[in-house]
């Protein structure tokens, strides 16, 4: 452990430059550092998943109002 403040700093200034170089590497996408190649698949298979998925398309439907869902009435000569 540093033990003076010129040493805390300089750790600190390092450590600082890795997580920037990190996140930079992480918002281009560039190696297997982009976000998306980290969590693709990781829900594969499993049956839990599918399930909250499921539920979720479930949830989104039940907060559609009936009269958004019906069928449109044909269009009848002399209605409004």
């Amino acid at each position: 452990m540093p033990q003076t403040l010129e040493e805390r700093v300089t750790l600190l200034e390092r450590e600082v430059k890795e997580l920037r170089q990190t996140q930079k590497t992480t918002e281009t996408g560039t190696g297997n550092n982009q976000w998306v190649n980290v969590i693709f698949g990781a829900f594969k298979d499993d049956p839990l998943f599918e399930e909250a998925v499921k539920a979720g398309a479930e949830y989104r439907k039940a907060q559609v109002p009936d009269y958004m869902t019906e069928e449109p009435i044909p269009d009848v000569p002399g209605s409004i």
